[in-house]
């Protein structure tokens, strides 16, 4: 049998529904490579979205074959996966001119862990890095944090998840926050009242925090949260 992959087309990538978002993304992420000319091993898209597991990526990258998305080459090589033939044409009444270029994509360091509950000691270790769709996201400098507790439960943030940050010395009331106080981090809603600071939590079984102004550094706002539906 002859395989007949691709290493890139520009076919735009078909919708996909909220909860096959993680995957839409390890889509995106695969074609941007490819058209690099530089086909991702299963590790390094591990590595890339911060999956805990090896086989988490393996899970994604196997859906998006039987789906039809992406194909494999035969020999058990480490750089496998491509995209099929079919995925070549161009939309009907379309030249391949017209077709929409894949989007950029951008990596931003995975830096360790960050508290949603009560603070805890900074931890910054660089865990590997995160795709990020570029045209979607200007703005400055970016990295990303994976949460323990659960604090902002109630605003969509939980153990385990991810939160894409962009580096800002400040924050607007009503911002959510990756906030140090003294040495301790950790992620917050910010409220100003006059001149009094509060980090709010969203789950009642915490309480405010209320710092010093003094003692009170803003590491960033959180732009994004994404979670590993596979856990």
């Amino acid at each position: 049998m002859v395989d007949i992959c691709l290493l890139w087309s520009p076919d735009v990538p078909p919708p996909f529904s909220p909860t096959g978002e993680t995957r839409a993304r390890v889509y995106r992420y695969v074609r941007q490579r490819l058209a690099q000319g530089d086909p991702p091993t299963v590790r390094e898209v591990q590595a890339a979205f911060g999956f805990r597991a090896v086989e988490t990526a393996r899970k994604h990258l196997e859906q998006l074959v039987a789906d039809g998305l992406l194909a494999k080459r035969s020999g058990g090589t480490a750089r496998g996966y491509c995209l099929p033939a079919a995925k070549a044409a161009p939309a009907q009444g379309r030249s391949p001119q017209q077709s929409r270029p894949p989007e950029p994509v951008q990596l931003v360091p995975l830096l360790g862990r960050v508290a949603a509950g009560a603070l805890q000691e900074a931890i910054e270790n660089h865990e590997g890095s995160v795709p990020v769709a570029g045209r979607d996201r200007d703005h400055g400098r970016l990295f990303a944090l994976r949460v323990e507790g659960e604090s902002m439960r109630d605003a969509g943030i939980l153990p385990g998840d991810l939160v894409l940050v962009r580096a800002q010395p400040t924050a607007r009331s009503g911002d959510i926050v990756v906030a140090l106080v003294e040495d301790e981090a950790t992620v917050k809603t910010f409220v100003r009242r006059g001149n009094r600071i509060e980090l709010r939590p969203h789950n009642p079984a915490f309480a405010p925090i209320a710092p010093d102004p003094e003692r009170l550094t803003i590491l960033g706002k959180v732009l994004e949260v994404r979670r590993d539906l596979s856990r």
